[in-house]
């Protein structure tokens, strides 16, 4: 009976280590060289929209109250992933800086897709694992983000993102009409200084100045310099700039991905600087079952928001009443981000008839489109 179970939370949760095959689409691109480079990005991109197309969507929900033990699986994919992610990045450093098979071009689009899997997969994983109480988890999620340089998401994204997502303060909220080419821009400088700046106040309310060692900053810097000081030991200037490579892609598809899932969506504005509680209606949500396979639930985001601290395997899955649904899942949806004409015209209809249905009260909404914070703080 206890075998029988067992094996039950090892096939539910089993479509979600698919995730696994993929780094040896790379190793395959790095030994092979040519097209065999264009294996990670489309498979991790195209395939898994085709299989969006076969599998149809999941609007299964979990019981958010399954215990932890039950979820060993799901924790279990998490933590696996970054010794590989680890493994793969450095050994191809060391490997492609030795190859004489593959051109400084090649070598580029080896990096390129190593970059696929460390936004694509990686900073997901991170994002799971800093959500949770586990110490250990926690660090798991510290080491992902270092070896894309992006370790202050984890300070942006609990204390600012979840905290006034849907309103001028969060950088990581889309204005409506912003195209992602202003966005990208736009975010990295802000998140980078509203990250800091929220770590700092959180030590001023203990009376401590930001320079005190307690500040995570510290932490983020000395694991990222680690992580550039062992790019170059094992490849010299060359594997600094293979490392940066796969840094700068994970780093541009994170921000796509957060471009997609508040785009245009707003909190309505109480007066005297206050906003409405965060509900599921201020994510975009996407029930398809294959990419929420590769992506750990991600395209659930609406519950997510809503309640932030369960596990990926129980987050909710919210209908049209409760949540504004994505065409497609984010592997389309990103792509369309990339090209703003083509985005708008499937977006901002969704937008409008959002904002039609949830707030038909509201009849000015040039405040919330701004970029700036319009409104008393």
């Amino acid at each position: 009976m206890i075998a029988s179970h067992t094996l039950a939370r090892w096939q539910s949760a089993l479509p979600f280590w698919m995730s696994f095959l993929l780094p040896p689409l790379v190793l395959i691109g790095a030994t092979n060289g040519g097209w065999t480079l264009l294996l990670a990005p489309l498979v991790t991109w195209y395939l898994f929209t085709i299989l969006d197309g076969i599998f149809g969507l999941n609007r299964e929900n979990a019981d958010p109250q399954t215990p932890d033990e039950d979820l060993t699986w799901y924790r279990a994919l998490t933590s696996a992933w970054v010794p590989l992610q680890f493994v793969m990045i450095y050994g191809l450093i060391w490997y492609v800086t030795r190859a004489e098979h593959l051109s400084g071009l090649g070598k580029f689009g080896v990096f390129f897709g190593v970059g696929v899997l460390s936004g694509t997969i990686g900073i997901t994983y991170s994002h799971e694992l800093m959500h949770q109480k586990n110490r250990i988890e926690r660090g798991l999620g510290d080491i992902l983000l270092a070896m894309v340089l992006y370790s202050h998401f984890r300070s942006e994204h609990l204390l600012v993102h979840h905290r006034y997502v849907g309103t001028p303060r969060d950088p990581v909220t889309a204005r409506y009409n912003e195209g992602f080419f202003r966005f990208y821009p736009r975010v990295l400088q802000q998140s980078l200084h509203s990250s800091f700046n929220a770590e700092k106040a959180m030590l001023a309310r203990k009376e401590l100045p930001w320079s005190d060692l307690s500040n995570p900053f510290f932490r983020y810097w000395g694991l990222q310099a680690a992580m550039l000081l062992l790019a170059f030991l094992l490849g010299g200037w060359v594997g600094v700039g293979l490392f940066l490579v796969q840094a700068g892609v994970a780093i541009w598809q994170l921000e796509l991905v957060n471009y997609v899932e508040h785009y245009g969506l707003t909190r309505k504005h109480l007066g005297e600087g206050k906003y409405e509680h965060v509900q599921p209606r201020h994510s975009w949500n996407a029930a398809h079952k294959a990419s929420n396979w590769l992506l750990i639930n991600l395209q659930r985001h609406s519950d997510h928001h809503y309640k932030p601290d369960r596990r990926f395997p129980l987050l909710q899955n919210h209908t049209t009443r409760d949540a504004p649904q994505l065409p497609y899942g984010y592997p389309v949806m990103t792509v369309a981000a990339m090209i703003p004409p083509l985005w708008r015209r499937i977006m901002n209809p969704r937008v409008r008839h959002w904002r039609r249905m949830y707030y038909p009260e509201i009849s000015n909404w040039k405040p919330y489109n701004k970029s700036t914070n319009p409104m008393p703080k």
